[in-house]
């Protein structure tokens, strides 16, 4: 898997930055929101024992910009994406999303690099 091609270089002992798209499917976005007003605890507490932090997900229209601090990207995705809370979470947003199209070889999402950040 291609990570993030240039991860904020973090301080020392702060876990890197990365940013990835996905789509939604047209008529979702509302019920999309309304899952994520709701996140269950148990994929909550996945996510921070997986080392992530600081996730935020950003909408315009069908766009989904996920953005997220995690150490490296493939292995912290190794330890969430065979959980079974991940499993069912991910089964329940399955209907929301469209095809990921422009994916490089490798990518499990398209990752988009930072250019700039001001801490």
């Amino acid at each position: 898997m291609a990570e993030n091609p240039n991860p904020t270089p973090a301080a020392k002992g702060t876990p890197n930055r990365y940013a990835f798209m996905l789509r939604l499917r047209p008529g979702t976005e509302d019920a999309y929101e309304s899952a994520h007003r709701a996140v269950w605890p148990e994929m909550l507490a996945l996510l921070k024992k997986a080392g992530i932090s600081e996730y935020s997900i950003f909408r315009r229209d069908d766009l989904l910009i996920l953005a997220l601090r995690a150490d490296d990207f493939e292995s912290t995705w190794r330890r969430i994406e065979n959980d079974p809370v991940n499993l069912r979470w991910q089964a329940a947003m399955a209907p929301y999303f469209a095809p990921i199209e422009g994916l490089r070889p490798g990518e499990r999402f398209p990752m988009l690099a930072e250019v700039f950040y001001l801490p």
